[in-house]
């Protein structure tokens, strides 16, 4: 049993991608994408990517995975983009998340990007 005075370790970073992308989903994200980008990328472990109907859609989804993570203590290092409401990214440093308007997503098509990272089952999410 852990005593109040040890640290709680940090949440890994695939079990962080799971919980904001379970929030996404519970907000009827639409195409949600979790990459695994840990042997294409150094910056990060985890993309998601999803798409929302509208920006109020988009700002919805963006402000449920902020409230998912909220309880843990998990603030996002940024958040580009939520006024517009086209294409919001969260930076949870080792988790990055795309949240975009559905056409914007079309033209910007960051799966081809980043098609050389492994994708992780959506279902573990749910």
């Amino acid at each position: 049993m852990l005593s109040k005075k040890q640290k709680k370790l940090p949440m890994a970073s695939k079990e962080k991608a799971l919980i904001c992308a379970r929030a996404a989903l519970d907000k009827k994200a639409e195409d949600l994408q979790i990459l695994d980008v840990r042997i294409v990328s150094s910056f990060s472990d985890y993309f998601i990517i999803c798409s929302g109907h509208s920006t109020r859609h988009v700002q919805g989804i963006v402000q449920a995975i902020e409230e998912s993570l909220r309880p843990q203590k998990i603030y996002p290092k940024g958040i580009e983009g939520l006024g517009p409401g086209q294409w919001v990214l969260m930076d949870y440093n080792d988790v990055v998340i795309h949240v975009f308007y559905g056409p914007i997503r079309e033209f910007y098509d960051l799966e081809s990007l980043w098609s050389e990272a492994k994708i992780v089952e959506v279902g573990e999410a749910k």
